[in-house]
C-alpha cells in the first residue's frame, strides 16, 4: 500500500531538483566580489601606465567603497600634488564641523541710538547668486539713529601663493569681512541698436560697433569707458571683454558687437564698503571702533542663509570667493573673536578634524587657487570617506556637481538612466583633478580621486582621457 506513495515523492523530488538546476542556469551574472585593500587591478594600471595622454605627466588615484574606511586602491597615491579647486572639500569639511545650520551675517551690539555692527565674512549681501536680504533688511530696519560699521583685523585681500595677474578675473575677488555684491561690479552688455538708412539696418560707417552696458552696482557706471589703444595688448584672451587698472577702480571696455555678461572683482576698501551700503540702504553709514563695555553691552549674531544655499553654490560651480569667506566665517566660532584668520581655521581643522587621515595635509587657502597646497590622493579619498560616513549620502550628492546634470561636470558623463558621478574638480593651467563618488555598473558607491599634474596636452583630451579611464573603473568594478 506504501509503495505508490513512495513513487510519487520520488517523482516530486526529481521534478524539484530539475527545476532548481533550470533555475540556477537562469539566474543573471553575480555581482562582482568586493575589491580587498592592496589586491591588484592590473587593468586598471596598465590603463594609467600605457595611455598616451597620461603617461607624460604626474598621475596619481585613489579608490575605496563608499562605506569602507579606507582606500583599496592605489596609483602613486601616497605623493603629493596640486589638487586646486579639490580643497574646496577640506573648506566644506571645516564648515560642517564648525558652523551652525545658518551662516553668520554680522555681530552687532547696540547703545543709545547707534547700532555697531562689524563683518563675520558672510559673503551673501547682495551677492549676484547666492543672495541674502537678511542683514540687509536688519540693518535697514534698525531703529537706532546711527549705524557704525566696525572694522575687524582681517587676513590680505590676496591669499598666498594666487596669481597676482588674476586679480582681474571674477574667480579671484578680494576677501573682506563684509562683503557687499560679491565684491565684483557685473558688467550685461547689448548689442548696439543699428542705425536705418532708407528702411535698411546698417552700422553707422567709420564707427566700431559697441555693445550698449548695463553695469551693477549702479555706482561703478561712471568709472566704466571704452579701452583706449594701450590698453588692447596683444595676446589677450578672445572672451576678455573688460579691463581693470591695476591699482584703482576704473574698467575699460574692449569694443564688441555681441551680447555678453562678464563679471570684475573691484578693490575693496572700507570707505567704498560704506558707500556702497550707504547708497543700497539709503541711510547714513560711519565707522567707529569696536569697544564693547563688559557686563553692558550684549553682543549678538545675525545669523543669515542656511549654510547648504553656500556649500551647494560654492561646491557645485567651483565658486573661490565663497570657499575664501566660508573660512573667514569659521573662524568667527574658534579661538579669540578680535580677527578674521584663515591660518586659525585650517591649524584648528588640521589637528581637531583631520588628524586621521593618511598623511599631513598642505593646506594655505580656501578656494586651492593657491600653488602651495599639496595633498595625497589617498589623503582625498580619506577625506571623502570621512564625508560619506558623517553627511547622509542624499544631502552630500546634492551638494556636488553631478555628471550630465548641474555644475562643472554638467557637459560629461552622461548616461540615459542618469548620474552616476558626482564629484569635485579641480583645475589650474597644466593641472586637471577630479574626486568625489562614483556609481559602479554593479551598484556599488565608490569615492574616488583622479589627481593629473603638468600635463602638457590641451584640457579637452585630457578631459575625455580622465573620463574614458572613470568609464573603464564603472564598468569593471
Amino acid at each position: 500500500m506504501l509503495r505508490p506513495f513512495y513513487f510519487l515523492l520520488l517523482t516530486l523530488g526529481i521534478t524539484q531538483l530539475s527545476a532548481c538546476a533550470q533555475s540556477a542556469s537562469d539566474k543573471p551574472a553575480a555581482v562582482p566580489l568586493a575589491v580587498r585593500a592592496g589586491q591588484p587591478l592590473p587593468w586598471l594600471d596598465s590603463l594609467l601606465a600605457t595611455s598616451p595622454i597620461l603617461r607624460q605627466h604626474q598621475v596619481g588615484m585613489s579608490l575605496a567603497y563608499a562605506d569602507s574606511t579606507r582606500p583599496f586602491y592605489g596609483y602613486q597615491e601616497a605623493k603629493y600634488f596640486t589638487p586646486a579647486s579639490n580643497m574646496k572639500l577640506f573648506s566644506l569639511y571645516a564648515g560642517l564641523h564648525i558652523l551652525t545650520d545658518s551662516l553668520p551675517s554680522l555681530r552687532y551690539f547696540s547703545r543709545r541710538d547707534t547700532l555697531f555692527f562689524q563683518g563675520t565674512g558672510d559673503p551673501t549681501l547682495l551677492h549676484g547668486d547666492v543672495p541674502s536680504r537678511r542683514a540687509f533688511s536688519f540693518l535697514l530696519n534698525r531703529p537706532e539713529h546711527t549705524l557704525a560699521y566696525c572694522d575687524i583685523a582681517t587676513v590680505a585681500p590676496f591669499g598666498p601663493g594666487w596669481t597676482w595677474d588674476d586679480y582681474g578675473y571674477y574667480f579671484q575677488a578680494e576677501r573682506t569681512a563684509f562683503p557687499i555684491y560679491g565684491n565684483t561690479v557685473r558688467f550685461y552688455a547689448t548689442p548696439p541698436a543699428p542705425v536705418r538708412h532708407g528702411g535698411v539696418a546698417a552700422v553707422r560707417p567709420g564707427l566700431v560697433p559697441q555693445s550698449r552696458i548695463r553695469v551693477l552696482p549702479r555706482y561703478f557706471a561712471l568709472l566704466v569707458a571704452p579701452a583706449p589703444a594701450d590698453l588692447r595688448t596683444p595676446g589677450l584672451d578672445a572672451d576678455t571683454h573688460i579691463i581693470r587698472a591695476l591699482h584703482e577702480n576704473r574698467f575699460y571696455v574692449l569694443p564688441t558687437a555681441r551680447r555678453w555678461v562678464d563679471e570684475t572683482p573691484f578693490m575693496t576698501s572700507r570707505g567704498l564698503m560704506l558707500r556702497l551700503l550707504g547708497d543700497t540702504l539709503r541711510r547714513a553709514t560711519s565707522s567707529a571702533i569696536w569697544r564693547p563695555r563688559p557686563g553692558q553691552d550684549s553682543i549678538r549674531t545675525l545669523h543669515g542663509l542656511r549654510v547648504d544655499s553656500l556649500y551647494r553654490r560654492m561646491l557645485r560651480v567651483s565658486d573661490n570667493f565663497l570657499a575664501e569667506q566660508l573660512l573667514l566665517m569659521c573662524s568667527t566660532k574658534i579661538g579669540y573673536r578680535d580677527s578674521l584668520s584663515t591660518g586659525r581655521v585650517i591649524r584648528y581643522a588640521r589637528k581637531s578634524l583631520l588628524s586621521t587621515l593618511s598623511d599631513p595635509v598642505l593646506w594655505v587657502d580656501g578656494s586651492g587657487l593657491s600653488r602651495l597646497n599639496l595633498v595625497t590622493p589617498r589623503t582625498l579619498t580619506g577625506l571623502l570617506l570621512k564625508l560619506h560616513q558623517e553627511v547622509p549620502e542624499r544631502r552630500l550628492l546634492s551638494l556636488l556637481a553631478a555628471g550630465g546634470g548641474q555644475g562643472t561636470l554638467r557637459k560629461r558623463y552622461h548616461d540615459a538612466t542618469g548620474p552616476w558621478v558626482w564629484g569635485k574638480t579641480g583645475t589650474l593651467s597644466n593641472n586637471l583633478n577630479v574626486c568625489g563618488y562614483l556609481r559602479t555598473k554593479s551598484g556599488r558607491l565608490l569615492a574616488f580621486t583622479f589627481m593629473n599634474n603638468n600635463h602638457v596636452v590641451e584640457s579637452g583630451p585630457m578631459r575625455n582621457e580622465v573620463e574614458r579611464v572613470l568609464r573603464q573603473v564603472r564598468e569593471r568594478l
